[in-house]
């Protein structure tokens, strides 16, 4: 069980002078869930090397069992400080891709061709694609095999319009989750602001907020083991 996991390089919050980048949480909860499931894990991000850390997921009172723990695993650390550059990845090598958010991925992730294209042929192989909070952004311009935009028709979810509004930065984000979802023909739904909620369709699962990151890493676990006990299926005697 090969997953892929992308990062953002983007570091900067628009024009305020403040910093941002991924969101701790994001990816340390999903990166136990596949690791504790045995899965082969690989860090990807589109300038390769360490990606910036929004710092306020750094802050105290944002820290969680997973970020604990992934600041006291020196492996984990150093996986991290040394992730690969997004250009030299191949969708052919991985079984899924999951996308982590934070602010960062709206800038640089959700233009960038190296991560349309492995989205695009993730999701054309029939491999489950998941994003979360801020990532489904990452799904602005990927489109299916018939040219349609990829979320069109399918059940979605992400960070939702009025969690933006409570961390204000509404103004200041290239544009909104919720709203490029629906414009793209997405299926929007959400839950409570801040409460857990991931939505699965077919290989597609999307994460609401940092909360959900957990349910999405497992939901995508669980879209891989279905596939597996499929593919060993006894065949039909002719």
């Amino acid at each position: 069980m090969r997953i892929l996991m992308v990062l953002t390089s983007h570091d900067r919050l628009g024009d305020t002078g403040r910093e941002t980048g991924f969101w701790l949480e994001e990816f340390a909860a999903p990166y136990y869930v596949f690791k504790d499931a045995g899965a082969a894990i690989t860090l990807a991000s589109p300038k390769g090397g360490q990606p910036p850390l929004d710092p306020k997921s750094d802050e105290p009172g944002s820290q969680t069992k997973s970020t604990r723990r992934f600041k006291s695993e020196e492996d984990a650390r150093a996986a991290l400080a040394n992730t690969i550059r997004l250009s030299k990845v191949s969708a052919g090598d991985y079984d899924a891709v999951f996308y982590p958010g934070g602010h960062g991925p709206l800038w640089d992730l959700a233009e960038n061709p190296d991560s349309i294209r492995l989205i695009e042929e993730m999701f054309a192989a029939g491999k489950p694609v998941a994003a979360v909070c801020h990532a489904p952004g990452v799904f602005r311009h990927a489109r299916a095999a018939d040219g349609a935009p990829l979320v069109r028709g399918k059940s979605v979810t992400g960070f939702a319009n009025s969690e933006e509004e409570a961390v204000g930065l509404t103004q200041v984000v290239p544009f909104l989750v919720e709203d490029s979802l629906k414009e793209n023909g997405g299926v929007y739904s959400k839950t409570g602001d801040w409460q857990s909620y991931a939505v699965v369709d077919g290989n597609l699962i999307t994460g609401q907020n940092p909360a959900s990151s957990e349910a999405g890493a497992e939901s995508l676990l669980a879209r891989l083991n279905a596939h597996d006990d499929a593919v060993k299926l006894p065949q039909p005697a002719h």
